[in-house]
């Protein structure tokens, strides 16, 4: 094995060892000034790019919760929307229901005979006097004649009179 040289006994090569020991030192330096540079700028690069991902990702949020908010809306317009039409239908019926009971009331107090013998003479006016007419099911008659009939019953003549009425008939339950 050799002996480790000391400086003392080269005395030549200390000023070498000095420079090479000053240029490692400034190499490292660099190398580690160069490193701070690159690692600034990489991080600098990662915020930026993070940023663009974080704003992306918060349009993206607002264009889904507008897309889910729309829905909402939509869902909640039909949901009204088939309550009102439900509500409606359920007044529509209340309506035909009392005019039906109304109807039978008025002409249950009347003279039965007098009511029909008026029934058979619309229907014999609507169909001619050759139509052939049976009494219906309860007040009135049912006529029939070649390809065509008539109903003459309370029943079917106030239900004719409510249809009449057509979209008018909402104006009874509308603000």
């Amino acid at each position: 094995m050799r002996k480790p040289v000391s400086d003392e006994a080269v005395p030549g090569l200390a000023p070498v060892r000095a420079e090479l020991l000053r240029a490692a030192r400034a190499e490292a330096r660099e190398v580690l000034d160069r490193a701070d540079r690159d690692a600034a700028a990489l991080i600098g690069e990662a915020r930026a790019r993070a940023r663009v991902i974080v704003e992306e990702a918060h349009r993206q949020g607002e264009r889904e919760g507008a897309a889910a908010a729309r829905g909402t809306r939509a869902g909640a317009r039909r949901g009204a929307r088939d309550r009102e039409l439900a509500a409606r239908e359920a007044a529509y019926e209340e309506l035909r229901r009392r005019a039906f009971a109304h109807v039978r009331r008025r002409w249950a107090s009347a003279a039965h005979p007098a009511v029909v013998g008026r029934l058979r003479e619309r229907a014999r006016g609507l169909l001619g006097p050759d139509a052939e007419i049976t009494e219906g099911p309860g007040v009135g008659v049912v006529a029939h004649a070649p390809g065509r009939r008539a109903d003459c019953t309370l029943d079917g003549l106030t239900s004719r009179a409510l249809d009449r009425l057509g979209a008018e008939v909402e104006t009874l339950w509308s603000p």
